[in-house]
């Protein structure tokens, strides 16, 4: 008796059913909605505008003496983009989680193939694509810098792709937690900031030209894929050893990249979910009122609701997020200013109106939660603490912040003789802005949407949040005596009594802060039903 053994069939290839799914996903994508649809065509519209802006600047530069030394460190710049870019926009592509295929019996090997073939088809690799074009139109000079310009410009769009996957899959259970949201949240300040680097980096090299870029370049033409982008540069000038060894290089990182995916990849796919498994980990022991932060802190309502607030800071993401951004621009604004000649400490006062524009909508960032403290609050002295519990909240981070700052910016500028009088000004603006920020928050409270990271005001309280924002120039009002101090002493030459404006600013700005929140308090035991309605509109 013979039994017919069935031949195994064909295995079908990935990459072209990858290849198809992605625009499959693309075209479903589009069809969902036409504001969609609308949104990806604008996309797409204006990523091609500045591609092709980008394309003819860079070929521009044709003929220009130091043009590689801008093409070789722009490459690693991309890459750089590249590797971060999974990390704040874990969303930008439906394929970017492999553990939605966990349960198909898919290789390793395979799998990724298709993926990076897959990764190729978007507006992120044709956008880099023109920025390639226009870099090898820049420095490519003779037929064979152009023949070397073809594999350069696939393995520079190779190696980027294949390390926003491996960062991706590496980080993948990350990139699905709260961290990981928080760090899409974080993207704002990451862009804000670098914006006006390279702002900052374009006015350097207008003013020096692209001579300066070539220390810079001497060492990124050895960082992968700048190297395959100095070989059309090697090649134009006959350095075919060069060309060699940079194409190589740009080669074996591709090479680790993908290996390094691949061991990622099987991890991922054959590894059980740590929320599928029950902990083993040792039961924590029961933490104390008295440890931790709470040593630190007063006792009573006023501790409780500065703790309250500082672990809000730290665990929800959209709190964390604007004080992430608050922080980070402080510091940004008045290095900025440093490195374009200016030696003025009074940029400081930028980040302090920054700090203190928090307190302005307090009771909004509860939202609908407001209700459990609106319980608890009976009287005006139960109030009172409360908003007392919550500036503190912000001064414990503010007053350090800022002292730092300053001391800082006075290493780095040598105006020491200004660190007195900008300290006692930051200082005083402090309490200022805390005690009108409180009774903002009292008068004009507006709902904060949480589901949505960019936006801060609940439809049709926009005219609110402009009231709060404006209360604010009571602020400065409420600051003025001192402003006329400093000034009154810089004009009548008595800059040897400027260091009293510190212990003025000391005495001051915890007096007008009292004073403000007392006041909200008493206003708002008798506003708790319309707070409550403004801040749970979201």
């Amino acid at each position: 008796m013979t039994t017919a053994t069935a031949s195994p069939a064909p295995l079908l290839s990935l990459t072209p059913l990858f290849a198809r799914l992605k625009l499959t996903l693309l075209r479903n994508g589009l069809r969902q909605s036409n504001k969609r649809k609308a949104v990806f065509i604008a996309s797409i519209v204006l990523v091609g505008l500045f591609g092709a802006l980008q394309l003819v600047g860079l070929a521009a530069l044709r003929g220009t003496e130091h043009a590689a030394a801008f093409t070789v460190p722009l490459a690693v710049l991309v890459a750089l983009g590249w590797a971060v870019m999974p990390l704040f926009f874990p969303g930008g592509d439906e394929t970017l989680d492999p553990t939605r295929l966990v349960m198909l019996p898919l290789r390793p090997a395979p799998l990724i193939a298709a993926l990076l073939v897959s990764s190729l088809i978007g507006i992120g690799p044709a956008f880099t694509l023109l920025i390639l074009i226009g870099s090898v139109i820049a420095t490519a000079h003779g037929a064979a810098a152009f023949a070397v310009a073809v594999p350069a410009v696939l393995l520079t769009l190779l190696v980027c792709v294949a390390l926003t996957r491996a960062v991706a899959t590496a980080n993948v259970r990350l990139l699905s937690s709260r961290k990981g949201k928080d760090l899409a949240l974080l993207s704002g300040v990451i862009v804000g900031v670098g914006a006006q680097l390279v702002n900052l980096a374009v006015q350097k090299l207008s003013e020096a030209g692209l001579a300066r870029l070539e220390p810079v370049a001497d060492v990124t033409r050895w960082i992968p894929p700048g190297s395959a982008l100095d070989a059309v540069r090697a090649a134009g000038e006959g350095e075919y050893g060069l060309v060699a060894a940079e194409l190589a290089l740009t080669a074996a990182l591709l090479a680790v990249l993908l290996l390094w995916w691949q061991r990622t990849l099987t991890k991922v796919m054959t590894s059980p979910d740590s929320s599928t498994l029950v902990s083993a980990a040792k039961p924590e022991k029961a933490r104390g009122a008295g440890a931790g932060l709470a040593r630190l802190l007063p006792a009573g309502r006023v501790g409780t609701a500065a703790q309250r607030q500082l672990r809000y800071a730290w665990r929800d993401p959209k709190i964390k997020t604007t004080w992430g951004s608050t922080l980070g621009i402080g510091v940004a604004i008045p290095l900025i200013n440093i490195v374009q000649g200016s030696h003025n400490l009074y940029f400081i006062t930028v980040p302090v109106l920054m700090l203190t524009g928090l307190m302005y909508n307090q009771l909004g960032l509860d939202g609908p939660a407001f209700w459990m403290v609106l319980q608890t609050i009976g009287s005006p002295r139960d109030a009172l603490a409360e908003l007392r519990g919550r500036a503190l909240a912000l001064t414990l981070v503010s007053v350090p912040y800022l002292v730092a700052l300053v001391l800082v910016m006075a290493v780095i500028t040598g105006r020491w003789d200004q660190c007195p009088e900008v300290l006692g000004l930051s200082l005083a603006a402090l309490g200022a802005f805390l005690g009108t920020g409180a009774i903002a928050s009292v008068r004009f409270p507006y709902s904060v949407p949480q589901d949505h990271a960019f936006k801060n005001i609940a439809p049709g309280q926009s005219g609110i949040a402009w009231l709060g924002t404006l209360w604010s120039l009571v602020g400065m009002a409420v600051c003025a005596p001192l402003i006329g101090l400093t000034i009154g002493l810089h004009l009548a030459d008595g800059h040897g009594l400027l260091w009293t404006v510190l212990p003025l600013g000391v005495v001051y700005g915890p007096l007008v802060a009292w004073a403000g929140l007392r006041f909200a308090a008493t206003r708002m035991t008798r506003r708790l039903p319309e707070i409550l309605e403004a801040v749970s509109k979201a």
